[in-house]
């Protein structure tokens, strides 16, 4: 049992600033101090971002959502971006990006999480954590954003990809957005629509909302569509702004057929990014600097992999390009990103190393 509630925690932070202090000028280690903070209440840190489960809920056959109350360090996000999210088992800290459904009036955040068949994470999530269980987060990234004019929104989603377009398309309405929005979101099956009650209630309280359904793997009823995405789905809605989130091949289907006749597009992929088997893979020389490791690499693979096949634990996340977490510095040489076939060779700029691969020699400070 702790002996501080969750919720007294806010109250009791500025009881920190002393030790902050201390840790700065080196007189105390934080990891120290956290493990104490720790012991009165599992939420207790520092500086770093915990939150308490407070409610979960199931929206789909395969998908939970999850309201948390994060502590006092939390600085807040935007509607339609990810978080990070740790979870210790067996002894190793893994993380998983997840997009925020909501974020409340009085502070909680709500993300839904896709049950992956054999997933380590999805699987705990959904099926061993509990109400009251506590959770890091890190910190919120994402640039999906509502467009700024009421000329008419139109949301494809496959899958997971709904839950950031979702926290975008709650704020939007309730500021009073009146243009037209359409939703369009492609699942296989039936009882994989998910947050159906919610986002109907939505099309009851606003008119200007019309939600539609495309089924892939099962039959169709009245309204919905049959397959996967395909332009006929949105002949009469391709002038207005594209927001589009799912896997990969998704997200290139939507771009390659609406980029040219839409008034802006955004995209986000929660799947990496496809490989192009029809280009060969050239012999390159890798050097990661503060590692001083220099290896013999190849031009199609991910930095990040290559990076793990030598040994090295370089920080990361998402492996999709989403998170930055792996974010890194090119010292000398150019990168290809492997979602849009950008070329990147500034000296010191920053690249993701899970969706960049080296066009030739070059040297990255990890």
């Amino acid at each position: 049992m702790s002996l501080l509630p969750f919720a007294g925690l806010r109250f009791v932070s500025p009881l920190l600033t002393p030790l902050r202090a201390l840790v700065r000028s080196q007189w105390l280690r934080e990891a120290d101090v956290d493990a104490v903070l720790r012991a009165c209440n599992p939420g207790w840190a520092l500086r770093r971002v915990f939150a308490r489960v407070e409610a979960r809920q199931w929206v789909a056959d395969d998908m939970l959502e999850l309201r948390l109350r994060p502590n006092a360090h939390w600085r807040g996000a935007r509607p339609g971006q990810h978080v990070q999210l740790f979870v210790e088992r067996d002894g190793v800290r893994h993380s998983r990006s997840y997009s925020l459904t909501r974020i409340a009036d009085d502070g909680c955040l709500e993300f839904a999480v896709k049950r992956q068949p054999g997933g380590r994470i999805s699987s705990f999530l959904a099926h061993r954590l509990c109400v009251g269980d506590v959770l890091e987060l890190g910190a919120p990234g994402g640039e999906l954003s509502w467009p700024a004019d009421d000329q008419g929104v139109l949301l494809l989603a496959a899958g997971s990809g709904l839950t950031p377009l979702l926290g975008l398309l709650r704020e939007a309405l309730a500021r009073g957005y009146s243009g037209p929005v359409t939703l369009l979101h492609y699942v296989r099956e039936r009882g994989q629509k998910a947050f159906v009650d919610g986002l109907q209630a939505l099309a009851r309280q606003y008119p200007n909302l019309e939600l539609r359904w495309a089924l892939s793997g099962d039959a169709v009823q009245d309204g919905e569509f049959a397959g996967r995405f395909c332009p006929e789905h949105v002949a009469d809605l391709g002038s207005r702004h594209v927001l589009a989130c799912g896997p990969g091949g998704f997200v290139a289907s939507v771009r390659q057929a609406l980029d040219a006749s839409c008034r802006s597009l955004q995209v986000e992929s929660f799947s990496p990014p496809a490989w192009d088997d029809s280009e060969p893979a050239r012999s390159v020389n890798l050097r990661f600097a503060r590692s001083a490791l220099q290896v013999q690499g190849d031009s199609r693979r991910s930095l990040l992999e290559q990076a793990e096949a030598q040994g090295l634990r370089p920080l990361h996340g998402c492996r999709q390009g989403v998170c930055t977490r792996c974010t890194c510095t090119l010292v000398s040489g150019c990168v290809r990103d492997l979602r849009s076939g950008e070329l990147f060779s500034e000296p010191g700029q920053p690249i993701r190393l899970c969706v960049s691969a080296p066009q030739g020699d070059l040297t990255v400070d990890l």
